[in-house]
Order: C-alpha cells, then sequence, then structure tokens
C-alpha cells in the first residue's frame, strides 16, 4: 500500500499496528471492517490538514479495509503545546465547512465515529440538523442496543436544541482527549477524526467530557482568537449529549444513564 516493503510489526491496538518499512520509516496500519469507515478517516485527515490548523498523520494509502498513515512518536503534555493547540484548533474551526453535517470532500455519507455507524447529511440549521442526526439518530440505535427504551429514547430527542447563530465550522469530530495525540515534537497532533462540519461548541465539549490535559490553557488560548459566545459553558450538556449516546449505543446502560440525566437538565 506504501510501496515499500514491511520489515516489522507491533500491535499497538485493538485493530492498529505499527509498521517499520524497508526505507527505516514507521508507519501506522488500522483495520477498519467497514470500506466506507476507511474512506471517512482517510478523507477526514486530508481535510483537516490545513498548514495553521493542529497537525494530523499524513495519509500514506487505503484500501477497502485498512488506512496507513504516517507515525507520529509520542511525547509528553505541556501547557505550551495546549496552548497552541487552542490556538490551532480555533484556526482549524475557522476554515469552514460547506454546510452542518457535511462530510469532508470524498467522504461518504455513511461513515464512522468509532466503531459506530455516522452519518453525513447535509442541513441548512445547525439546530434541525444535530437535533435528527445527533440525538434523535443515536437515541434511536440505543434502544436497538437494548440501552435505552423506547419511552426514555422520547425524553431524550425532546431536548432543546438551540445555540448561537454561527456559520459551519470544520469540526474533528470526535474530540475526546484520546483523539489528541502529544508527540515528542512539542505539540498537539489530532488522530482519529469523524470530520464534518458542525457547531465548534461541540469540539470544545468532547475535550471537556472526559478530560483533556491542561483543558484550561486549551480553552483560554482558544478564546483568545476566536470567543465562544456568551452562554457556552451552559449549552456544554448538550454537545456532550451526542457522544454520551455514542457511548450508549456501543457499551449500554451506564452510559445511557448519563444521557438521560443530561436530557433531564437540558428540558
Amino acid at each position: 500500500m506504501t510501496g515499500v516493503p514491511a520489515t516489522a510489526t507491533r500491535r499497538i491496538g485493538a485493530s492498529v499496528w505499527e509498521v517499520d518499512l524497508a526505507d527505516g520509516d514507521v508507519v501506522v496500519a488500522k483495520r477498519h471492517p467497514d470500506p466506507n469507515a476507511v474512506l471517512a478517516e482517510a478523507a477526514s485527515l486530508e481535510w483537516l490538514a490545513e498548514p495553521a490548523a493542529p497537525p494530523v498523520p499524513a495519509v500514506r494509502g487505503h484500501d477497502d479495509r485498512w488506512l496507513v498513515v504516517d507515525h507520529v512518536e509520542p511525547g509528553h503534555p505541556s501547557p505550551a503545546a495546549a496552548e497552541e493547540f487552542g490556538r490551532a484548533l480555533a484556526r482549524l474551526h475557522a476554515t469552514g465547512a460547506p454546510a452542518f453535517g457535511a462530510p469532508p470532500p470524498g467522504g461518504p455519507t455513511e461513515a464512522a465515529i468509532g466503531p459506530a455507524p455516522m452519518r453525513n447529511v447535509p442541513a441548512p440549521t445547525w439546530s434541525d440538523w444535530f437535533r435528527e442526526h445527533r440525538i434523535a439518530h443515536y437515541a434511536r440505535l440505543a434502544v436497538d442496543a437494548g440501552a435505552l427504551t423506547p419511552d426514555e429514547a422520547r425524553l431524550v430527542e425532546a431536548v432543546r436544541v438551540e445555540a448561537p447563530d454561527e456559520p459551519p465550522a470544520r469540526l474533528h469530530g470526535d474530540l475526546w482527549h484520546g483523539n489528541v495525540h502529544w508527540a515528542a515534537d512539542g505539540r498537539a497532533w489530532l488522530i482519529d477524526p469523524a470530520a464534518h462540519g458542525g457547531h465548534r461548541e461541540t469540539d470544545l465539549a468532547m475535550l471537556d467530557l472526559f478530560g483533556c490535559p491542561h483543558l484550561d490553557r486549551v480553552l483560554a488560548a482558544y478564546r483568545e482568537l476566536a470567543p465562544p459566545a456568551d452562554g457556552w459553558r451552559e449549552r456544554v450538556p448538550l454537545h456532550q449529549l451526542f457522544p454520551v449516546l455514542v457511548h450508549a449505543v456501543l457499551f449500554g446502560r451506564g452510559y445511557a444513564q448519563q444521557a438521560l440525566a443530561a436530557a433531564r437538565a437540558l428540558r
């Protein structure tokens, strides 16, 4: 796939390997069960690769099952890297997207977020799109998975979906702290994206969902370039409801209870 023979492999995740190449390079090979997921991640990485944005691994090749990207030597979080990451994330969001729900150029409508399906369907307004394709859709999938009852799903679907009127931002789309790779070069890289057009507060809320090193520095630096609208902290639970529902679909009832608590607070 890279045109260079492999000399050694090391498994580093459930479906991820480091691969030594004969020319001395090291790449990361990631296996997806769905060809659309491969295409979606490759298109996401290429779309996010803006010069002023956080760095992303270069795509070296892909086919129906495998994605190969450059290896990025791991390092450690630092306040300086966090601040530059916050500024770079603001610049990424400002590059924009054609519409809310728009996939990356060349990316499929039926994409993925981690191992869960994710549909990228352009829409004229953020609230209608987020309500249907990020709240109601995953509430229904959670019912199918046995994580929510139909009555609970209706409670989730009834939340108020409101956010400031802003143009579509270019989102990483799955920006929990595990997808921020603190590298040996002193920078924070973006990995494993599920990119699409959305509201920039969604990426910020996802960073806060499971904790992120030096998050206060990240957000302070972000606000220097692109302050979120007033009341954005109160809207964090709304934006977090989407990834929590995804986790309910994948991992069951514990996350469903978290989603229900958020839904009750948002009514």
